[in-house]
Parts: C-alpha cells; structure tokens; sequence
C-alpha cells in the first residue's frame, strides 16, 4: 500500500478567499458568521449566515462560464486553481490518464434549482435555460475541473450530507494508496445561502438565530456556511520524486453507519469511525494530538460526539485538545470537512490549534479540551478530522505530519 501526500491546498469560505487568509482567521479566532444578504431575507426566520463576501464571479470566470457554474461550481474552480498551482503539477498525457477527480457536496446546484423555481412557480415562466440540468446536477463540479485539466482518471462525486467532503477525500485517499490513481483532486463544495436553502433547513429546527457555539452549554444551533475546500493527494514517492512540498500525510480513513436514525446522532456509529480510522493509520489514542470535531452547535450532536471521542480515547482523552471551527465559518455541509481539513494542516505545520469560538459556559456532557476562544500553539503529531452526517454516515480522516 503507498503512503499519500497533500501537495496543495486551496480554499474560499466566509474567513477568507484563499488558504492563507483563512488559516489567518482561524489563528484569530475571527468570526465570519454575519447578517444573511440575500434576496427575500424578511421572509425567513433564520438571519444570519457564514457568507462569503466580496465575491464577484466576473472577476474568475468569463460569461459562458457563469452560464454554466452554479455558485458551488464557481466555489470548487476557484479552491481547485489555487490547490493545482500550489501542487506545481503539470498534467501531461500519462499524469492525466492517472489523475482522478473526486468531491463532496449534499446540495449540489441549489442556487439554480432555488433561481428556476422562482422563474416557474413565482414569475409564471413556461421555458427555463438550456443548462439548468448541467448548472445543477451533483456531479457538475467534478466534471469542469476534470475538464479544465483534462484530468481523466476516476471521477465522481459524493453525497452523504454533512459528511460529504470526508468520504469524497477518503475514498480518494483509498484510491492514491492501493495504486488506481497517482494522484486524485478531491475536496467539497457547498452554497445553500439561498431562501430556499435556508427555508428548508428552518424546517428541521436546528439552526440557531444568533450564533454558533459548540461544546458551551448555552448552545442552540448550528449556522450554515459556503464555500469550498480543495487539496491534491499524490503518491508519496512520486512527490518526493519531483520535489514538491508535502503539506501533511492523509495517514488513514475509516467510515461508518449509524444504522439508526435518520437525524439523531449515534455514539456507537460515530465512535466505531474514529477507532476505525486511528486503526487504518496505524496510530494509538496517545499519538493523536488533535480532533477537528464535527462540532455543529447542537445539542445532541455535540454531547454525542465528545462521548465517542472520550470512550474512543479513553485515558488519552485528558491530554487531548478539541475544536469545532464551525463557530468561525459556519456549517459548510457537504463542504464542511474540506474546509476543516485545512485546521487540521495548520496544526500539524504550523503549530497552530484553531478554536472554538463563541463558548461561553462549560458543559458537563463536553468535558474535553475544546480550545476555548483562543487559538493554541501545540507541536502534533497526528490528527484526526471528523464528519458525522444525517442518515447516519460517518466518515474520519487521520492525517500525520510531514
């Protein structure tokens, strides 16, 4: 089995339009949950979001372009040239024939379904653009960015809600180490920010009106945010071969279901991910530093997620530090773990543990290290990022340092 490197990363959400300024919000515990702009925003009772601001599509993309892109699609092009160019890959004949494209996304196309659906029912349109299917479908991202590199190796993208983006990088990982490709674009993409994405999710109750704060025990909900988080995994040997910089190592991957529930969280599920992938990497509870917690904000999910992670690590779990930067960029949902993967990089190259912001008092039911406010600076080793979605699929990635 071959070892996998990250050799670029790329990014654009509500703390920053690239990775470095991200990561820089991350170490500032700086919040990009805001007032929501969006059309109809006096219809909803949700307010507020983790947009990201002062994009202007024109300034990336020409107008056949924009014809064609969904704002999720704009998101993952942006995110995928910054993660290319970092890579320093340049895809020839045979690098292109073993180079895949893999991604995550729960929602796909909702600005256009959101954009038609007013055309139809609201407007009284008879006839709708000929590139709504293609603008909307799931997999539209992973098509352009396959086709903008001529990339054509395995391709597809995948839908497990919130945890998307980690079993889209996972099976990518699975894909680099057992030889099927060198090296596999992978990553997620989300942009629900829209009335009828935000009408939807008010429907389930979760979300809150003021702000995300994971872990505190006056928490009452998730945000949502957008935008998208793209790497390049490679063959470890084929990077060192060609010199790049090895941002981290994708160590090992586990996944799971609940088989339970189709909203409620389950300890046995989510724990069984976390064992599952500190297995598949090779690594003791004691080697782990830190935890990108999945981190919604709400109730349920996060008293049941620190049970996992506490019965998972057992002793080691006192020494163990724990955050959620869902409190700075919201809850991505399909893309969410793309953009925490980046937290996870930042811990292990620069030293910098993310925060939990927004906590205010300690619960009980989370009693672990969960970063309060302020960032850390810690040398680890090891970490291990975690996505737990509706439907009760989990997926954990554990990543090592360089």
């Amino acid at each position: 089995m071959r070892r996998v490197a990250i050799t670029g990363a790329g990014a654009i959400n509500a703390l920053g339009h690239d990775v470095g300024s991200t990561c820089e919000a991350m170490r500032e515990g700086r919040c990009g949950i805001g007032p929501l702009d969006i059309r109809d925003v006096d219809r909803l009772q949700i307010g507020i979001g983790a947009q990201v601001r002062g994009f202007e599509p024109e300034a990336h993309f020409n107008r056949q372009d924009i014809a064609l892109f969904d704002r999720f699609t704009q998101f993952t092009m942006i995110a995928a040239r910054q993660a290319i160019a970092q890579s320093g890959l340049v895809f020839g004949d045979q690098l292109s024939a073993e180079t895949g494209v893999v991604f995550g996304t729960a929602g796909g196309g909702v600005n256009t379904w959101d954009d038609n659906y007013r055309a139809v029912y609201e407007e009284g349109k008879n006839r709708v653009h000929p590139f709504v299917v293609p603008k909307l479908m799931n997999n539209a991202a992973a098509s352009h960015v396959s086709m903008e590199w001529n990339l054509r190796g395995p391709g597809f993208t995948v839908a497990t809600a919130c945890a998307s983006s980690n079993h889209a990088m996972g099976l990518a990982y699975q894909m680099v180490r057992s030889g099927m490709a060198r090296v596999m674009v992978t990553g997620g993409s989300e942009a629900m920010l829209c009335f009828g994405g935000i009408k939807a999710w008010e429907g389930l109750r979760v979300m809150s009106k003021e702000a995300c704060r994971p872990f505190s025990a006056n928490r009452n909900g998730m945000v949502q945010g957008e935008g998208a988080g793209v790497f390049v995994f490679e063959d470890w040997h084929h990077a060192v071969a060609r010199g790049a910089d090895i941002l981290a190592e994708v160590a090992g991957f586990a996944m799971s279901s609940d088989a339970a529930d189709i909203v409620m969280p389950n300890q046995a599920g989510a724990e069984r991910a976390i064992t599952g992938a500190l297995r598949d990497a090779g690594l003791s509870p004691d080697e782990v530093g830190y935890v990108n917690a999945h981190g919604t904000g709400t109730t349920a999910n996060d008293k049941t997620e620190c049970a996992a992670v506490a019965h998972a690590f057992g002793s080691a779990a006192d020494r163990l530090m724990i955050s959620s930067t869902k409190s700075m960029h919201g809850h991505v949902i399909g893309g969410t773990g793309a953009v925490e993967l980046l937290a996870c990089i930042m811990a292990l190259r620069d030293g910098v543990i993310a925060p939990t912001i927004g906590y205010e008092e300690p619960d009980p039911e989370c009693a672990l290290d969960v970063v309060p406010n302020v960032a850390r600076e810690a040398k680890v080793r090891a970490v291990l990022s975690n996505a737990f979605a509706f439907g009760g699929f989990n997926a954990v990635i554990a990543l090592k340092r360089a």
